[in-house]
């Protein structure tokens, strides 16, 4: 059952194998003499998550379901590390948009675009997408921002669900919160302005990247690590009583593990972790969460083993969307050299999209599954949304875990991890 799509809003994103296109106007930000040792760019730490993901989601994927061989495939439920590796792709994609948004202000600062359709044609666009950015650009054009500029943040959004905005109302919205966003940004000029809205994107999404990485995907590392170097068979209860983390509480993984075990076939599947376990260490969830796994293995029937596991991915998801993403989103302060991360990321949350294999979830899909937030046939379900907002992502993520476990076998559809073009 595929997840369902309203055909007006059906994603229209572009081939990443089409994206080089837009670097016809690209130039070099940095040159290889201008740092000996460079550090990673975005891009390429992202690779490098992806595909860390990627060997995480085979090895841990083995552990539930031990016919699962790499590159394979499994009828078992997903765990959270086989959702993992096509959400960093997704943050992956939305780094690559912003890293052509750059290179095109730069070429704009050298030579600045004639007009709209010069600066279209200067970045090889064409067919649909075309058309798709060249209505938000006018929009945003007629809030009084230049040529290139509307251009910049129009690329910006390039790899997402541009498709969204065939719904007049959601251009409208996005076209009103990026003018906004201009209109507060730091800068003397109309670009610098403008890449002070695209590097806050980059970051947000790079910096959201490594801390669920390093905290998450560490944590499985370790517990993998643990596990083959463990002696005698592995049991949920050894996981509970001589696995630990950093931060981690046993006592805790242990009653949120005993309250999985009674309610993980509750229909709906608990998800206020903030009312089921008041004061508890969000990081006791992952030692929960690895022992679920084990109980799901050994599972007598392929529902209770499920059931198990989506116990276990809601306990992970919770981990890194409270305590790793949230802090990122909105940070207690921000450089001054950017915009508010909380509003960048409204502004483009009708336009998120993720491909967990072949099974696309869209954010539009999901709010225009909710009821209708203020009544307002004026406003668009998805810009009612806001990303930044914890309980709109939460919410949001579980649907997207919903659709996904009905094909779990498309999930193992791993993603190319993405080359940045100019590293």
């Amino acid at each position: 059952m595929a997840i369902p799509t309203r055909n007006d809003v059906r994603p229209a994103a572009p081939s990443l194998r089409a994206l080089p296109a837009l670097l016809g106007a690209a130039l070099l930000l940095t040159t290889a003499s201008a740092r000996a040792q460079p550090a990673p760019t975005p891009l390429e730490d992202n690779r490098t998550i992806t595909l860390g993901y990627i060997d995480i989601a085979y090895e841990l994927g083995a552990v539930i379901d031990p016919t699962l061989q790499p590159g394979g495939t499994s009828n078992a439920r997903p765990n959270w590390f086989t959702f993992a590796p096509h959400a960093s792709q997704a943050g992956g994609k939305g780094m690559y948009s912003a890293a052509l948004a750059r290179n095109f202000i730069a070429a704009a600062r050298l030579q600045p675009s004639l007009s709209l359709t010069n600066a279209l044609d200067r970045l090889g666009l064409g067919g649909v997408l075309r058309l798709q950015l060249q209505d938000l650009s006018l929009q945003l054009i007629a809030q009084g921002l230049t040529v290139d500029a509307a251009t910049a943040l129009s690329v910006m959004t390039s790899a997402l669900n541009v498709g969204a905005l065939g719904d007049v109302r959601t251009l409208l919205a996005t076209a009103s919160r990026l003018g906004a966003l201009y209109a507060s940004a730091p800068g003397l000029s109309p670009l610098d302005k403008t890449e002070a809205i695209v590097v806050t994107l980059e970051r947000t999404l790079h910096e959201g990247n490594l801390a669920i990485f390093n905290d998450v995907g560490g944590s499985a590392r370790l517990y993998l690590d643990w596990r083959g170097a463990a002696t005698g068979p592995i049991t949920p209860a050894r996981v509970l009583t001589e696995f630990t983390l950093v931060g981690a509480v046993n006592t805790q993984a242990q009653q949120a593990y005993d309250y999985a075990l009674l309610h993980a076939e509750d229909s709906p599947r608990p998800r206020r972790m903030d009312l089921l376990f008041p004061g508890m260490q969000w990081k006791s969830l992952l030692v929960a969460a690895f022992a679920l796994y084990e109980e799901a293995r050994l599972a007598p029937t392929p529902a209770r083993r499920d059931a198990l596991i989506a116990m276990g991915n809601n306990y992970v998801a919770w981990r890194e969307q409270h305590d790793q993403a949230q802090p990122v989103f909105t940070p207690a302060g921000s450089p001054t050299d950017e915009v508010s991360r909380a509003a960048v990321l409204q502004a483009l949350t009708p336009l998120l999209m993720t491909d967990f294999g072949t099974v696309r979830w869209t954010y539009a899909d999901y709010a225009y599954a909710q009821p209708d937030r203020d009544g307002n046939p004026l406003t668009s379900p998805p810009s009612e949304y806001s990303w930044a907002d914890f309980w709109d992502r939460w919410n949001g993520i579980l649907f997207a875990f919903d659709a996904a476990y009905l094909r779990p076998t498309e999930l193992w559809v791993m993603p190319e991890p993405l080359i940045d073009p100019l590293g």
